[in-house]
């Protein structure tokens, strides 16, 4: 699971990374608003931690902008505003939850975990065209006929579906599908892709995942 937080206290941005990095998330950290509106845009991300305020953008223009950009990844506010129509102000920009500074870790934690959990529920029958992909059966189906993956096709169809919309980078699929954090040959991908067309027995005109030369692949929207 890979988390972006823009945060411009270096000290509490620090403190995050390091206690999400020991339970195995990868993260990013950026302390100016306009970039980390730029990076989640850009990038894939399974959940935004975001400060209220920074310099920039404010957390709320961030929040209010992903989600004008159909972009509906899990945020919660870090935020040292307490009042009650500071709360709605943030729920009603589009943000899932939010934590009062100064927290103690296993509760931002907790409250990470509760979105991430949510997320994956709410998705667990994922479309892509004529394509089904059933996350809690572990099933790929097209028109509704079950179609055979081995586990490491199943993982790289949902992930790309998962970021349908967005560009899936090479070093973020060999990263997230395959576990992979160093230099390392990823033309292994491209033998999978191959696989999963074949089976779907797609072509350029039935074909969505499309291939970005150089950068990686689309799943179409």
């Amino acid at each position: 699971m890979k988390i972006l937080v823009i945060e411009d206290e270096k000290g509490i941005a620090n403190f995050i990374q390091q206690g999400l990095e020991e339970e195995a998330y990868e993260v990013d950290t950026v302390d100016h608003g306009q970039r980390g509106l730029e990076m989640a845009m850009q990038q894939n991300y399974d959940l935004f931690l975001v400060d209220w305020m920074l310099p920039g953008l404010s957390g709320i223009e961030i929040c209010q902008q992903l989600r004008a950009a159909k972009i509906n990844t899990p945020l919660i506010f870090l935020t040292a505003k307490v009042t009650t129509q500071n709360t709605v102000e943030g729920l009603r920009a589009g943000a899932n939850d939010y934590i009062k500074k100064p927290f103690h870790f296993e509760e931002l934690l907790a409250r990470i975990k509760v979105q991430l959990r949510k997320k994956i529920n709410s998705s667990e029958q994922l479309i892509l065209g004529n394509i089904t992909l059933d996350q809690s059966a572990h099933q790929v189906y097209q028109n509704g006929t079950a179609i055979a993956f081995t586990q490491k096709e199943f993982a790289l169809l949902e992930y790309l579906i998962l970021h349908k919309g967005k560009v899936c980078t090479r070093r973020e699929i060999i990263q997230q599908v395959w576990d992979i954090h160093f230099e390392y040959d990823t033309g292994i991908i491209d033998v999978y892709i191959n696989a999963i067309r074949k089976k779907l027995q797609l072509n350029k005109e039935t074909d969505p995942i499309q291939t970005v030369r150089g950068v990686g692949y689309l799943a179409k929207a």
